[in-house]
This record gives C-alpha cells, structure tokens and sequence, in this order.
C-alpha cells in the first residue's frame, strides 16, 4: 500500500507536467518504446528492466532532439518511436527462445511482481523529484506552458525540458509494472484530467492530482482484493468513474 502511494505521488507530479505541456501522446510513445527494451532484454538475457530504462530514456531524448533540432514535428516524432520500439520488441519476443512468462505482468501490470527494491527505487526517484520541483518550480511551470516566453526570459529551457523528459521515462519504466503498458497512459493524465475540472493553477492541479491519484490507486487495490480483479485494470476503472462523477458535479454546479 505505500509503494501504491509513492508511485501515486511521482505519477501525478510528472502527469501534470505532461498535462500542462500537452505531451500526453509521448508518455504513450516511451510507453510503447519500452516493449522493444523488453524484448531485447529477454533475448539478451539480461534485466527487461535495463533494457527498457535504455529504451525509454533514448527515445525521449530522441523525440526532443528531432523536434528541436531538426524541426520534426513531435507528433511524427512520437508515432516513430511508437513503432519502432513495439517493432523492435515484437521481433525479439519472437526470437527470444522458450516463453517468457513475466511479459503479461508487463503488458497489463501485476502489483505482485513489484518488489522491495522496486519500491525503494520508486522511493528514491519520488524524494528527487520533489526536491528538483521544489528547487526549480517556477521554472518548470513557465516551461510548461510556453516554451518560447520562458527563452525570451533567458530561462534554461533546453536544461529543464530534457530533465523532465528523462524523468518521465524513468518514471514510466517504474510504473510498468503496476499497471501494464496498455494502461499507464491512463495513470498519467486521468488524475490530471480529473483536477483540471476544479482548477487551472499549476500548483493546484499537481496537489489535487496527487490527491486524486492516491485515491483512485488506493480504491482499486482494495477493489481488485475483494472481487478478484487485476488491480490495473481497477485502478483505471476508479480514476474514470471519478472523472464522471466530477464532470456532472461540475456541470451541476454550473446551472
């Protein structure tokens, strides 16, 4: 329950930034990207684990170098990492001999597969990130929100979009095995999405949206334990009942 909670917290943190900056379709690329990590990392016979961090991590960067400095769109950008990094795994599940039993838990996450180390690991990344957000704050949020202001400023865009772009990575690769890759696009927006209902204030959104995160994360452990229910799948499915439940209070409230 408290490794739930860490990657609750970092996974809102680093979703309202992806929110803010309108990136939600490259979490899904390094999403995606990271399979080839898998794939190879089982051919290899080395850690899936690594090997996707590698992925995750290089595609990111890919995606930000091709859009800035080689004037790619990002949208094109994610679609080919996309591709590629699920090309790359499919080919090498295939050759990988035997069968490999954990790519299930990676595809659609198993909480049981997480272990003390993921948990510290997770412990460790959150406890960064909070001090680099709390440390650059200001600087992350103009960013955010418009790029090219915050250059006109003289603020180091360069320096803080690809610290965060790594971080979203990293942050990726350790939620993988919670909720699966099909579903942590969800796990990074629909908290978000949930508090931009109540507020468009950067620091709001990201305290409501760990809130809200720890909420739903929580309720689908304890879902998934009395109906016997992978705990992704009810994660998702409690994080989208509360969006429609705030959406109609919302418009209620409205009229």
């Amino acid at each position: 329950m408290i490794g739930i909670a860490i990657i609750s917290v970092a996974a809102a943190m680093i979703g309202t930034y992806i929110i803010s900056r309108r990136l939600v379709a490259i979490s899904g690329g390094i999403t995606h990207a990271c399979f080839g990590g898998l794939g190879l990392g089982y051919f290899l016979g080395v850690s899936p684990i690594v090997m996707a961090t590698v992925f995750a991590v290089g595609s990111s960067l890919g995606v930000e170098v091709m859009s800035s400095r080689y004037r790619v769109r990002e949208d094109s950008a994610i679609a080919v990492v996309w591709a590629v990094g699920m090309a790359i795994g499919v080919i090498f599940v295939f050759l990988s001999p035997g069968y490999v039993p954990e790519l299930n838990s990676f595809l659609f996450g198993n909480i049981l597969t997480i272990s003390r180390n993921d948990l510290w690991a997770f412990a460790v990344y959150t406890i960064i990130l909070i001090v680099f957000f709390a440390r650059r704050f200001n600087v992350i949020v103009s960013v955010a929100f418009d790029r090219d202001f915050a250059k006109v400023q003289g603020l180091p865009v360069t320096y803080i979009s690809t610290a965060m772009t790594v971080a979203i990575a990293i942050c990726i690769v350790l939620t993988i095995k919670l909720v699966g890759i099909m579903l942590l696009m969800s796990m990074l927006s629909l908290p978000q999405l949930i508090s931009e209902i109540f507020t468009s204030r950067f620091k709001s959104m990201m305290l409501l949206s760990c809130i809200i995160s720890l909420v739903g994360s929580l309720g689908g452990l304890f879902l998934s334990a009395y109906i016997n229910v992978p705990c992704s799948a009810l994660i998702v499915g409690v994080f989208c009942v509360m969006f429609v439940m705030c959406k109609i209070v919302s418009l209620w409230l409205k009229h």
